[in-house]
């Protein structure tokens, strides 16, 4: 077997060598103006508008479309920098996903047979360069220097089906990527202070803080600290919930927005008085994607569990005790499992006291509304742990914690049917 491998791949000819690495083997908003800032009312009001002008592919907007977020990663952490001596070895063990289908065939022959390095920092330029790199674009200049980095939505909200490896397969979009830790991502920045970084840092696999600081276009600032990190949610099975995140604060787009401008650091407008932050940047690069990016959200269907994954019989006495002594539709209404948006107002979100729900009161006091949603059910089996904090491990936990809070008393095999039947769903 050769130790190296010549290929022709799109731009040029790159020389990959060494051995294949073992670890790989096992391991609702309508178009606004440009300029228009988003808030809550004018996101619900412009949700029946027609959108103009030319269309836009959510799904390309979902994967590939920074927003002109290279502001914060590029200029402001200087992410390109220290990514050119990341390794797919590191990329991987950080929970960073390669997109199979975008890799040549000549390439993945290498892989299969073992001739690709996988500790060799030109390996991941060029799987950038590809747009391999699930959530991550990157530009290289003609000398094969990384120039520029930033950011997808799909980063966080995407991962892949392992299907040729751990880490490596076929795009999962909506599914929460648990196993990113952009904590960890970010501690590599020589643009953050070390205060920082030893703040992102206690996050974890699976976590992040949107309520610690936001990008203005030009420099990073505090809004709570310390930090409280919250798990990375799902964004399938999302159709006819409304009021999709944590806390309620607004429908899918006004989130989007907020996450686009002030997380991403997109260039865009965003603005909320309820938590005091307005950002406005010229030309807004985030509104006019907003329409076909909820278009394609929405059409994120919630994966069905796998064949055989729960014990039918169980599940069906399971649902009796979820509608009656459990009484948990009460909050978590079929079909969506969730009452966020079953109150007499439409434009006015159910939600919950922390107490009332037994939840820790602090991640809930940051934000817009100062309290929580019930979580949509639908697909719930894919993403433990579970709650906001990940506080409950698995699904037997969740219906402890409530079995507890309520004083349910519900026998062992209650409990146990009821959990499978939230793995049915």
């Amino acid at each position: 077997m050769p130790r190296s491998v010549r290929m022709t791949l799109a731009g040029g000819v790159l020389v990959f060598a060494g051995a294949f690495a073992a670890s790989l083997q096992t391991t609702a908003s309508a178009l606004l103006p440009p300029d228009a800032s988003l808030s809550p009312a004018s996101v619900q009001s412009s949700a029946a508008q027609t959108r103009r002008g030319k269309p836009v592919d959510g799904m390309d907007t979902f994967r590939f479309d920074t927003f002109g977020d290279e502001q914060l990663w590029t200029k402001v952490l200087r992410m390109h920098e220290a990514i050119s001596s990341v390794s797919p070895e590191t990329a991987l063990g950080v929970g960073l996903k390669v997109d199979v289908k975008a890799l040549p065939d000549t390439l993945i022959q290498a892989l299969r047979a073992g001739q690709v390095d996988l500790t060799d920092p030109s390996v991941t330029l060029e799987l950038l360069r590809l747009d391999a790199v699930v959530g991550i674009v990157g530009k290289i200049d003609d000398t094969g220097q990384l120039v520029s980095v930033g950011t997808t939505c799909a980063l966080c909200h995407s991962t892949v089906d392992n299907s040729f490896s751990t880490g490596i397969g076929k795009r999962l979009d909506g599914w929460p990527n648990r196993d990113l830790n952009v904590g960890a991502i970010l501690g590599l920045s020589p643009g953050l202070s070390d205060a920082l970084k030893a703040e992102f840092s206690t996050w974890g696999p699976g976590k992040y803080d949107p309520r610690h600081h936001a990008f203005d276009g030009t420099n990073i600032i505090l809004l709570n600290s310390p930090t409280l990190p919250v798990l990375l949610p799902p964004v399938y099975g999302l159709q006819g919930v409304g009021f999709e995140t944590y806390t309620g604060d607004g429908p899918i787009s006004y989130w989007n927005s907020y996450v686009g401008v002030s997380q991403m650091g997109g260039q865009g407008n965003f603005e909320d008085s309820r938590i005091g932050l307005t950002i406005k940047q010229k030309p807004d690069r985030v509104t006019p994607k907003l329409p076909a990016l909820l278009e394609y959200q929405l059409s994120l269907a919630a994966p069905a569990p796998p064949a055989g994954s729960f014990d039918a019989a169980a599940a069906r006495r399971g649902e009796r005790v979820f509608h009656r002594k459990g009484d948990c539709a009460r909050c978590h209404q079929p079909p969506t499992y969730t009452d966020v948006s079953s109150g007499p107002d439409p434009t006015v979100p159910v939600l919950h006291d922390a107490a009332e729900v037994g939840a820790e009161p602090f991640y809930a006091a940051r934000s817009a509304t100062g309290r929580y949603r019930a979580s949509p059910l639908r697909g719930i089996w894919q993403h433990p742990p579970y709650f906001h904090d990940g506080s409950a491990a698995d699904l037997a936990s969740v219906v402890d914690h409530y079995d507890r809070v309520f004083r349910l008393n519900l026998s062992p095999r209650q409990k146990a049917d009821l959990v499978e039947f939230l793995k049915s769903l």
